[in-house]
Formats: structure tokens, C-alpha cells, sequence
């Protein structure tokens, strides 16, 4: 298990009286060519992409966060630097802000599978990875918290195969009835491209469990659509998950999901619009609609009336392909939403220059926790 805590002056028991709590995800961007090269880049503490980050996070001033596409080592080195030397770094106009607790989830991507997945009769390539990367650890995923993490109840799924996954969309050969991948291969693929990872945090002496993922983009593939039946797929698990179905087994072995009555936020960029884009939109739209699972619709910071309804809830540029919601934080519906934004300034508005860090957006949510009690 990949984890780091800087425990020095975290008081566990400040979070007794604590139940409304600032939740947001971001996907930073933060990933580069070879690996080391991430690392290498922020190690002086001037680097202008992360300086851009930490101005975004020390605004908004989460309690929880999970950022998308940054580096994962065993030592977890990338997340350390990101927190020490630029997030816990104030300004004249900015206060720093402390994690205490981090979770850097290891990742598929970049880890070569040895196996010929996207069929173009090379073993060695990115796209052969369990998940796609240039090196071990690119694209990872980790958790930042004000609040104790509860480390020995950490549950991943990195080795979950998606043959296992109920319903599982299997991508078909073009202009075949037959599957693209042999049943060999089918039956050795991992679910996840990266992680999906149960992290519980410990909250005025209630957990809440972080959900966190980040599905594959579900384009750069062929007529086959692996991809698109990968994103659909990555983004069903957490149905099966909240609906705590047997078939789910993460990495040590142990079946089912999650308990009935727990509280947990589905967060990450889960690369899937629900009204527009390449994905297959019905794994979303069925998450988004579950009833254990409350949608806060968040809007551009910078929306206004005459912002269509469409693009109001959008949370990542993508150029020439446009905008799109990609980014989600979905609360369980025993939290109450008090409060939702999609940090995107208009041009000349204050931080407009830092949302240049990323082709995505920061999306969060103020919630209130349900009362406390024993711990799930």
C-alpha cells in the first residue's frame, strides 16, 4: 500500500465538532514524458504550472481533495513536493493550506501487461499497458485530507479483471460478430486504468468514504470502442460498489461493496458527459440518477443567465473538441449539499490566468456530514 502521513500538529480530535466539510476533486495535468521528470520539475519550488495548482486549491481551500494526473512512486515523491513546497506555501495573498494525511494510490498505467491489447501486434506500447501510460505511475491519482485517513480499511481494485464485472461490455472486432480481444486476453484485463480506491476518512467520529477514479478517455481507439466500453465499465463499478454486489473482490481478496448505511462521495474525473461527447453515457447517467447518489449539478463560477443550460455544468476544455462535463464530486444522499462551484472564472476575473494550469476545471462541493457516530 502506497501511503505517506505528516503527522506533525494534527490533532485527530479537532475534527470532533467538524460536520460541514469542503469536498473537490481536480485534475491538474500534472504528469510529464519519462518518469522522474514530474518530480525533477517541482523539486526548486518555482514551478509555474504548480504554482497555478496551489493558487486554485489555497482559494478554494478544500478539506478533502483528489487530483487527477500526478505522478504515483512508492515514496509517493511528486504528491510530497505538490503539498510541501507549494500547496503549504502561502503568499501575500494567499494563506497555505496543510494535508497532514495523503493517499497516493498506485496506478495501472504504464505497467506493461506483456500482451498484445490493442492489436496492432506489438507488446511494448503504451497502449499495451494495463493502463495507458508512458512510465509506471503516469496519470496516478492521489488523496489530499485535513482529517485522518483510516489506513488499514483502505480498499483497492487495481487487479480487479473486468470480465468479472456484471455486464461487462466486451469490445467486439469491426465488422465481426466476434470479440476484439481473444478470450485469453479478455479474461487477464484489469477494470481499472488506473485505481478505484475506497478511502475512508474520519470525520467527527463518522467515516466518509472517498470513491476515487479517474476511467480511461473513451476515445483513442478504433470501431471496436474499447475504450468507450472501458469508460462505460469503469464508471458502472461504483453502482455495483454503492450497491455492495458480491462479484466486486478488491485487491486482498475480500467480496462485496460497500456497507447500506455508510456515507461516501464518488469523486474524480470519470470522462463522461451525460447529454454530450464520445462517451457511452449510460453508465453516467445511471450513476448520476442512482438513489443512494446526490447530484449537485455545480456551475461555472462564471455563469451567468445567458449561459446555456448545457455548458453551465461543464468542467473541462478540450479545445477543438469543446467543453465538456468531465469532473464529478457525487455525494451519498445523507449528505446535505450546502454549497457547489466549478472553479472557471470568466477572462479578467481573479484566477483567470491560474485554470491555464489544466484542460479541466476544479469542481467542489460544501457538505454537511450526518451526525456522528460509530464508525461504518
Amino acid at each position: 500500500m502506497s501511503l505517506f502521513m505528516s503527522v506533525a500538529g494534527a490533532d485527530e480530535g479537532s475534527s470532533s465538532s467538524i460536520t460541514n466539510i469542503r469536498i473537490a476533486t481536480y485534475n491538474a495535468s500534472l504528469f510529464g514524458k519519462s518518469a522522474g521528470q514530474v518530480s525533477d520539475r517541482l523539486k526548486a519550488g518555482s514551478d509555474r504550472q504548480a504554482q497555478s495548482i496551489a493558487a486554485i486549491i489555497q482559494t478554494i481551500r478544500p478539506d478533502v481533495l483528489l487530483v487527477n494526473e500526478i505522478d504515483h512512486e512508492v515514496d509517493g515523491m511528486t504528491a510530497k513536493q505538490l503539498r510541501d513546497l507549494y500547496l503549504s506555501k502561502g503568499s501575500r495573498e494567499r494563506e497555505g493550506i496543510d494535508y497532514p494525511f495523503v493517499y497516493s494510490a498506485p496506478s495501472n498505467t504504464g505497467i506493461a501487461s506483456g500482451i498484445d491489447l490493442n492489436g496492432d501486434g506489438k507488446v511494448d506500447g503504451p497502449d499495451d499497458a494495463w493502463g495507458y501510460g508512458i512510465y509506471p505511475g503516469q496519470y496516478a491519482f492521489t488523496v489530499f485530507s485535513r482529517f485522518p485517513i483510516d489506513v488499514e480499511s483502505i480498499r483497492t481494485f487495481q487487479n480487479f479483471a473486468w470480465s468479472k464485472l456484471p455486464g461487462a461490455l466486451r469490445p467486439i472486432a469491426p465488422g465481426a460478430s466476434g470479440p476484439f480481444h481473444s478470450d485469453e486476453t479478455w479474461n487477464a484485463l484489469r477494470l481499472s486504468s488506473k485505481n478505484h480506491v475506497d478511502v475512508p476518512i474520519i470525520i467527527n467520529r463518522r467515516t466518509l468514504h472517498v470513491l476515487a477514479s479517474h476511467p480511461t478517455p473513451p476515445v483513442f481507439d478504433g470501431p471496436e470502442d474499447r475504450n468507450g466500453c472501458r469508460n462505460h465499465d469503469e464508471i458502472a463499478f461504483w453502482i455495483h460498489y454503492i450497491d455492495d454486489h458480491a462479484a466486486i473482490v478488491d485487491d486482498r481478496g475480500n467480496a462485496g461493496g460497500l456497507a447500506p448505511q455508510s456515507s461516501f462521495v464518488i469523486m474524480g474525473d470519470l470522462n463522461s458527459d451525460p447529454i454530450t461527447g464520445g462517451s457511452r453515457p449510460e453508465a453516467i447517467r445511471a450513476l448520476l440518477m442512482h438513489p443512494r447518489v446526490t447530484d449537485p449539478k455545480p456551475r461555472r463560477s462564471s455563469s451567468s443567465e445567458s449561459t446555456p443550460e448545457d455548458e453551465a455544468n461543464d468542467t473541462a476544455d478540450f479545445g477543438r473538441v469543446g467543453a465538456l462535463r468531465a469532473d464529478y464530486v457525487l455525494p451519498s444522499s445523507d449528505l446535505r449539499v450546502n454549497a457547489t462551484q466549478v472553479f472557471w472564472p470568466a477572462s479578467g476575473e481573479k484566477g483567470s490566468d491560474w485554470v491555464h494550469a489544466s484542460d479541466h476545471r476544479l469542481v467542489w462541493i460544501d457538505a454537511i456530514l450526518p451526525s456522528a457516530q460509530t464508525r461504518d
